[in-house]
């Protein structure tokens, strides 16, 4: 097996969530006692989150190239950036290593087109939703997107930063994403993209109006791919 170095901490429920999925994925597809070698270097968030208050992208992006660099001078032989958000930095990050980073929207996107889902709606951070970054990701991979709708994007962000962040998961969460997901469906979505590691908290994937592609679960495979290739 190969190993994978995980830039994690953003936050460490997420984190937890990777090292957990991908592990059991590579038993159930090695042998009963194998686990994933994994390089993790589990940042201190809040220093990513006072820049990003500042909107200071420069210096997230150089905390995630100082990241890399340490697992890459480590031994890893791929990254993975376990948040969604902070592939608003994949290309400095990619520039600045000579190993592969293994996107996430990609890994998505694929898996989209894959199931012949051609229209969704994502839900995500402020950043995922609005800024291209992540969509034209998606759009490349010939998913039609609906636009975001302003009230949504408010809502979500501040249940991602102000209750999953901090590892609360409340009812009140859950109804507010259940009814989004129905109003999506009814504006034309085929599916959900569930552009948040966080998210899969509060909105159960198998129990929905409309199909759930949940990104931390897809690209948890597609590092399991990757690590067992």
């Amino acid at each position: 097996m190969r190993t994978l170095g995980l830039i994690g901490g953003m936050s460490w429920i997420s984190t937890r969530a990777y090292y957990e999925r991908i592990n059991k994925l590579v038993q159930k597809r090695a042998q009963p006692m194998a686990s994933a070698p994994m390089l993790i270097d589990s940042l201190d968030y809040s220093r990513i989150a006072s820049a990003k208050q500042a909107d200071d992208w420069d210096a997230i992006a150089s905390i995630l190239v100082e990241s890399a660099r340490k697992l890459e001078s480590a031994g890893s032989e791929a990254i993975v950036i376990a948040a969604n958000t902070m592939h608003k930095s994949y290309e400095r990050v990619s520039e600045a290593i000579s190993i592969p980073v293994l996107h996430i929207a990609d890994s998505v996107g694929e898996a989209m087109a894959e199931a012949k889902c051609e229209s969704a709606a994502l839900l995500g951070t402020r950043f995922v939703m609005t800024e291209s970054f992540y969509r034209q990701r998606l759009v490349s991979h010939g998913v039609d997107l609906l636009p975001p709708d302003p009230n949504d994007v408010e809502l979500v962000d501040g249940i991602i930063y102000k209750e999953l962040m901090l590892g609360r998961v409340t009812r009140d969460a859950e109804r507010q994403l259940k009814t989004i997901i129905t109003m999506k469906e009814k504006e034309g979505a085929d599916a959900i993209v569930l552009a948040c590691t966080e998210l899969e908290l509060v909105v159960d994937t198998a129990a929905n109006v409309l199909p759930v592609f949940n990104s931390t679960d897809i690209h948890c495979r597609a590092a399991t791919d990757w690590i067992l290739g």
